[in-house]
């Protein structure tokens, strides 16, 4: 298991107990990684599987997760994601139960019955992501995030939000799409979706299935501050891929450049530009998806 100690403003923490309870209850013999870093986090949980664990758990949020994926992607080793954290979209997409207990006892259930489900994952080099890799105004939000010191949480994104709405501008963004050839446009963000979640729950690859080997490529064009504004609410239940500024493409390989831009996906840091995303097929086990395997949710 690795345990974010600070995801969502501690409450990992005591998710944790309940998760170890409910494996232990299964007859598991769960084991709690120490890591207090990211970098911590991925070398423990490859150890972890190079020795032979039967699974990694992750319990927090979405950075919690996207560790422990350096980990089992590729490997054939299955990830159960534990919602604990602020931003919790990956576990959103797979379903999982809010109730850390009744997620615990959904990934139980599926490594005593042998059973998993393969999904894609995105890659960057040797980065591997889950949910949707980022850039342009979002990744500028997140760079903003990072480097305030206050406030703390949600409110600390809300502030970077308003600073870099008063800096908007289009980016110049080189992208190709598969074999196509390379456009350059200007474009406010471009999401490349795997699942359709990022941002704590922001709708903005409706689209994307995690399991038929291709991203969901959402493309907001040029926009005014107050047409983003008025269109944000949107991203809550897709409808904003209805927008005229707004296009969505399908695709494997996906090769991003613009300079002095950051791309981030689950949450995180992955690369400046420019990248190369590509989408590996069933390179992810997951346990406990209850959405993904058709069971009712608790």
């Amino acid at each position: 298991m690795l345990v974010s100690a600070a995801a969502g403003r501690g409450r990992a923490r005591a998710a944790g107990e309940a998760v170890l309870h409910e494996l232990r209850n299964a007859g598991l013999r769960p084991r709690i990684l120490p890591a207090t870093t990211g970098a911590q986090a991925e070398a423990q949980g490859r150890a972890a599987v190079a020795a032979g664990v039967a699974a990694v758990v992750a319990v927090g949020g979405d950075g919690t997760a996207h560790a422990a994926l350096q980990a089992v992607a590729g490997t054939g080793t299955p990830l159960g994601v534990v919602p604990a954290g602020t931003g919790n979209d990956l576990a959103l997409a797979l379903g999982m139960p809010a109730d850390p207990a009744a997620a615990a006892r959904a990934i139980a259930a599926d490594l005593a019955a042998g059973a998993r489900r393969a999904l894609d994952a995105g890659r960057v080099g040797d980065r591997w992501w889950a949910t949707v890799l980022c850039c342009g105004f979002d990744s500028a939000v997140t760079d903003r995030a990072n480097r305030l010191r206050w406030p703390r949480g949600r409110r600390r994104y809300d502030l970077a939000v308003l600073i870099e709405l008063a800096r908007l501008h289009p980016y110049e963004i080189t992208l190709r799409l598969d074999d196509d050839e390379a456009r350059t446009l200007p474009a406010t963000m471009i999401a490349v979706g795997n699942t359709a979640w990022y941002g704590g729950g922001l709708n903005i690859c409706p689209g994307a299935d995690p399991a038929d080997g291709r991203f969901d490529v959402t493309v907001v064009g040029p926009t005014t501050r107050r047409e983003l504004i008025r269109t944000r609410p949107r991203l809550a239940d897709g409808s904003h891929v209805d927008h005229p500024s707004v296009s969505v493409f399908r695709a494997a390989r996906v090769e991003l450049s613009c300079p002095g831009v950051t791309t981030y996906a689950d949450g995180e840091p992955v690369a400046p530009l420019p990248v190369v995303v590509e989408c590996v097929p069933g390179a992810l086990s997951v346990i406990g998806a209850w959405r993904a395997e058709g069971r009712p949710r608790a």
